[in-house]
């Protein structure tokens, strides 16, 4: 068996349509039919069966798809390591967050890990957990850290980060910076800047408050994951924001932001990290992990 009977099948089963494949693989038909056929041979089962508009996938043929994914997966964990042991690096670690988390946790982690490995590369990606588990489970990144629950998935390991408290923010110039308590009705009239539409765990936290009292939804006027912009407008606006405590309390020094305490209502999210239960990790993305973990510890306890 060849790898590249593999890719070529992988193609044909994506297009559905042979001659349609070859165009796309830069070959002529016959060539992809002779591959197609050569791969069929050697696993002993017909891969696909004929249609009016081209091919469809056999239940083996089914089979045989999943596991490529599988195996792609493995071989660029294979190239990932072997180039980390032959440049002899920590790695390049590929990190995915969640909107909304405190970015300054991982700004100092990251700090204290690139002081104690300055040949080691990072790159941060800031989105929705919609968007980072699946990236995470195709090789993209080599862990993220969103809110607890994710979707779970058999294939990816999760562990406690650590809890983050939730609150309602301002301008200390907003109408209701003063009141030392406003309730959730008080808010309604508000407009405000957030991660996400619907689809951040620490936003749909809120909604379901203003759900359960049976108040409108909240006007939103800004979308955006980066934390940092959100708080710039906040603070230069009548804007109200929602967020984890720890990551307005430590702003830029300028900004003057503060709480919108809402009377009875607390909202409290765990994080977690998630990374492939079989995947490949460099020494540095482990590295890191520990790191965070640490930093998160030590900030959870100076709050």
């Amino acid at each position: 068996m060849e790898l590249r009977d593999l890719e070529y099948f992988a193609i044909a089963a994506k297009h559905g349509n042979i001659g349609r494949a070859a165009e796309a693989l830069g070959l002529g038909q016959p060539a992809l039919s002779k591959s197609l056929r050569r791969l069929e041979t050697s696993i002993r089962a017909k891969l696909f069966k004929r249609t009016p508009k081209g091919v469809e996938l056999t239940a083996e043929g089914t089979t045989l798809l999943a596991r490529i994914g599988q195996l792609r997966l493995s071989l660029a964990d294979v190239v990932h390591e072997v180039a980390d042991v032959g440049e002899g690096r920590l790695g390049h670690i590929r990190i995915g967050i969640g909107s909304g988390f405190p970015e300054h946790v991982l700004a100092l982690s990251c700090v204290t890990f690139l002081s104690d490995a300055p040949k080691a590369t990072v790159d941060v990606i800031v989105a929705t957990a919609n968007e980072l588990v699946p990236a995470l489970c195709e090789g993209q990144l080599d862990f993220v850290v969103t809110g607890i629950p994710t979707a779970h998935r058999e294939a990816l390991v999760q562990e406690y980060l650590c809890e983050e408290v939730f609150a309602v923010y301002a301008s200390i110039r907003h109408r209701l910076a003063s009141k030392k308590r406003v309730t959730l009705a008080e808010l309604v009239p508000e407009r405000w800047a957030v991660p996400s539409h619907s689809n951040v765990l620490s936003w749909n936290m809120l909604l379901r408050s203003f759900e359960d009292q049976g108040l409108p939804t909240p006007e939103i006027a800004i979308v955006t994951p980066s934390t940092t912009i959100r708080q710039h407008v906040v603070a230069s606006s009548n804007l109200i924001g929602f967020g984890s405590r720890r990551a307005w309390q430590n702003p830029e020094p300028h900004l003057k932001l503060t709480e919108i305490r809402v009377a009875d209502a607390t909202w409290h999210r765990r994080l977690g990290l998630s990374y492939r239960k079989s995947g490949y990790m460099s020494p540095g993305a482990r590295r890191l992990i520990d790191v965070l973990k640490l930093t998160a510890r030590t900030l959870a306890q100076d709050q």
